[in-house]
């Protein structure tokens, strides 16, 4: 097969916006290996089919097996990347919020913002006006931000280490860095100009701020004022979310069923329930996570991958760019129950 002939060379990952898995894919396209034993398999899982390298399960090979050859060494880097990539989907709050992801060679975006026009009526009488949706380019860029790890160890340390352990290590990195991109998007969610300032509802028949008590009148409150949008997801901190759950109304027993089965908490009106400790304590964020949030990310996850193939992972670094922005203004609110 060709696969077993490929040439595997460095340069495979500085190909401008492509990633390995997609340079290896246009050299050995997998539509190739219909019907065949490695009908399943992608461009790299067939490269490490070829090395007979296991990255986990029963007989999983150690860190040595990449190293065997110039050729396999080629594949760790993204060995790395995609175990990363599983611990950033492992914390998947962010895939909770984020209504678009958009990639981008460079490290400079204008978003854009949209608004709907305010009218009386919805319906059209003859002679007036249709109306408006007004999408406009932002004046300003996406500020950009840079997260990552420096891997620091040594080949020896590693050589004899199984792959599923590894995993593990670099799983951990994934979900430091979302959790350091999820503070990055709450910032753009809470933002202070004119478009990303997130309204603040101040709740109804709050308690004094010494003892401040949430109501289930309160997630109404902020139910109701973030329609037209749905409040389909709440961010809140434990201490916030330990209220929430000590409500009478959420006794219910089918949302209590869920949350033994699945671990997954969803409110009687049907928002699902995201502990975030960067959110303060009693305060509430409603998303409608369908019109609130883009997600720009400027190429892929970066690993040195020189210094990866050529073992030299006392300072190998890892990073990954992103940023955020608001696309509808009205589809996030802040109840606040202290005031």
């Amino acid at each position: 097969m060709f696969c077993d002939n490929l040439k595997l060379e460095k340069s495979m990952y500085n190909v401008s916006n492509k990633s390995f898995t997609e340079v290896l894919e246009e050299l050995d396209p997998s539509e190739n290996y219909k019907n065949t034993s490695f009908e399943n398999l992608d461009a790299y899982q067939r490269q490490l089919k070829r090395f007979d390298i296991k990255v986990s399960g029963p007989g999983c090979d150690t860190v040595e097996k990449f190293f065997c050859t110039p050729d396999s060494a080629v594949l760790f880097p993204e060995f790395l990347t995609r175990a990363i990539k599983q611990g950033i989907k492992t914390y998947d709050i962010l895939d909770s919020i984020v209504a678009a992801t958009t990639k981008i060679p460079g490290g400079d975006y204008r978003s854009i913002s949209a608004t709907i026009e305010a009218l009386n009526r919805y319906d059209i009488p003859e002679g007036e006006s249709i109306r408006r949706v007004d999408v406009r380019k932002r004046t300003e860029l996406v500020n950009m931000i840079k997260h990552g790890r420096m891997l620091s160890s040594s080949y020896e340390a590693l050589r004899y280490q199984n792959l599923d352990v590894i995993a593990v290590v670099l799983k951990q990195i994934g979900m430091d860095i979302a959790r350091e991109q999820l503070n990055d998007a709450l910032e753009v969610l809470l933002g202070s100009d004119e478009f990303t300032a997130a309204d603040v509802i101040e709740a109804e028949y709050a308690t004094t701020p010494s003892a401040p008590k949430l109501q289930y009148s309160h997630l109404l409150q902020l139910w109701k004022e973030l329609n037209p949008y749905k409040l389909n997801i709440m961010l809140a901190s434990s201490k916030t979310i330990n209220d929430i759950l000590s409500l009478e109304e959420m006794r219910d027993a089918t949302a209590g069923l869920d949350f033994q089965g699945t671990g997954n908490i969803i409110t009687p009106m049907g928002a699902k329930l995201i502990v975030c400790e960067n959110v303060s304590d009693y305060n509430i964020i409603g998303v409608d996570k369908n019109f609130a949030l883009q997600m720009i990310q400027s190429g892929d996850i970066v690993i040195e991958y020189d210094k990866v193939i050529d073992k030299q992972l006392e300072q190998a670094t890892i990073t990954m760019t992103t940023g955020f922005s608001r696309i509808y203004r009205n589809s996030v609110k802040v109840l606040d129950y202290s005031i």
